[in-house]
């Protein structure tokens, strides 16, 4: 099979071994994947893939059909499945254990699906299940422009939130706010006068993020999900104090199967219903063919991008 490979932290279209199931595992033929993050910090070698997924494979989250099926019959060959996986996405097919797929409803194309478990997994995992966001609260999410940004702001505004989107580019703002009736979109430098809030979602990082402490209502908690700009920050401890505020971290990629597994039917219960019934978006900036992987990894470590960047496998 064909697949994007690092080598000397470089991206590379290569042949690769066709992946063979064990355990549980079902075969998916990839027909779209999403960009992130992280798989730019895996090609510099900052974020390896966690035990037993394809350490030279990147991708995190994939779109497809199931081409054969897992041994308990969870799914059936041609299945239309997507998932949050621990790597080797970005590939013509992956095995991945029967418990992390998620059906695509019939509405949504593969690319929109390639662009939906990762980044509305992160934003129901940390909003809801971390933050505990409960409606009328004021929720204030950094670099809301981007994949896990855009669904941040709509799991918060579909949990009851007053959002409070912060988008650098202004050409943005419009379709930013087309994504969460009521929503405000603000620039970096007006976040503070739209406070004080009672979540401020950090998808952006750098040494001064946790300056929003100030910002927080009493009992108000930070989550930090992003540190593209910087992974070190300083934080006025009394600033926490004062408010009896809580600081989160998260990530997806190195929890177990369990954990993923569990993550998954809370997305399952929680939002899918809402994805078949076109209340949620996936936004997507670009879409480019696998012969063009290098050309897709640049899109997204450029700035200036609206959603999700995706690859089309098939």
């Amino acid at each position: 099979m064909r697949a994007v490979m690092i080598r000397d932290g470089e991206f590379e279209l290569s042949d690769a071994p066709d992946p063979v199931a064990h355990g549980d595992q079902a075969i998916v033929r990839v027909r779209a994947a999403g960009l992130n993050a992280a798989d730019l910090q895996q090609a510099r070698g900052t974020y390896p893939a966690p035990p037993g997924w394809p350490e030279d494979i990147p991708g995190l989250e994939i779109a497809g059909v199931v081409e054969q099926a897992d041994p308990d019959g969870t799914w059936a060959a041609g299945d239309r499945v997507m998932a949050v996986v621990g790597g080797g996405g970005h590939a013509e097919r992956i095995a991945v254990p029967a418990s992390l797929l998620l059906p695509i409803p019939d509405q949504v194309d593969d690319v929109r699906a390639a662009g939906f478990p990762e980044a509305f997994s992160t934003a129901w995992d940390g909003l809801v299940d971390q933050a505990g966001v409960r409606p009328g609260e004021r929720v204030l999410v950094t670099g809301a422009a981007g994949g896990v940004g855009t669904a941040m702001v709509q799991v918060a505004g579909f949990a009851g939130a007053e959002v409070v989107a912060s988008v650098r580019r202004a050409e943005s703002h419009a379709a930013v706010r087309e994504l969460v009736p009521g929503a405000k979109v603000v620039t970096p430098g007006q976040e503070e006068e739209n406070g004080p809030y009672d979540v401020v979602v950090e998808l952006v990082g750098g040494a001064d993020c946790l300056r929003r402490v100030q910002w927080l209502k009493p009992y108000g908690r930070i989550l930090v999900i992003g540190v593209g700009a910087g992974q070190e920050s300083s934080l006025r401890l009394f600033d926490l104090m004062r408010v009896r505020g809580r600081v989160l971290g998260s990530t997806i990629r190195a929890r177990s199967t369990v954990e993923k597994a569990a993550l998954a039917r809370r997305v399952r219960a929680g939002l899918l219903g809402a994805l078949a019934a076109e209340r949620l978006a996936v936004p997507v900036d670009s879409v480019f063919p696998l012969e063009q992987a290098v050309e897709a990894y640049a899109r997204l470590g450029s700035a200036g991008k609206l959603g999700k960047v995706v690859l089309r496998t098939a």
